[in-house]
């Protein structure tokens, strides 16, 4: 299935704001504990996304005119990386990654650094990441990356 990677535009927060909560809700279930994925869905808003579309440079993955994934970045911060629970497991957040840390690369950035949720942990870790500190409070996994 082809896929196409181009930048976000604040018309795209609705769509976004959802494949993001739908990928918590669905997708993050089973890496967290009870109630956790449904207490962070919970705080998610547009004027959030609005704020993120601004704030960041954000990546979508489209699918025909669908969203099926998005990524963010800022300097040398992986801000997120979301997948739509009906594209899972079929390779478009490995490839919304591979973008993302080529246009870090590019840019010079040696070292790409993430907060992994503990159900993204492990996806990042199969991709060459690996831990660089302990769970912080918040509950996520410090990782990171070298960029040849």
């Amino acid at each position: 299935m082809a896929q196409l990677h181009r930048p976000a535009t604040l018309d795209d927060a609705v769509a976004l704001l959802d494949v993001r909560r739908r990928s918590i809700l669905v997708l993050a279930m089973s890496g967290l504990p009870a109630g956790e994925a449904e207490a962070w869905a919970e705080k998610l808003t547009l004027a959030g996304m609005e704020r993120k579309l601004r704030e960041f440079e954000i990546w979508v993955t489209e699918v025909g005119h669908a969203a099926a994934g998005w990524g963010a970045i800022h300097g040398d911060i992986l801000e997120g990386l979301y997948t739509a629970p009906e594209f899972a497991g079929r390779g478009f957040a490995t490839g919304m990654l591979a973008r993302l840390e080529g246009l870090m690369r590019e840019r010079g950035i040696r070292v790409v650094r993430a907060e992994a949720s503990s159900n993204a942990r492990d996806f990042y870790i199969r991709r060459g990441y690996q831990l660089s500190g302990p769970k912080t409070t918040a509950g996520t996994w410090p990782v990171a990356k070298g960029l040849q």
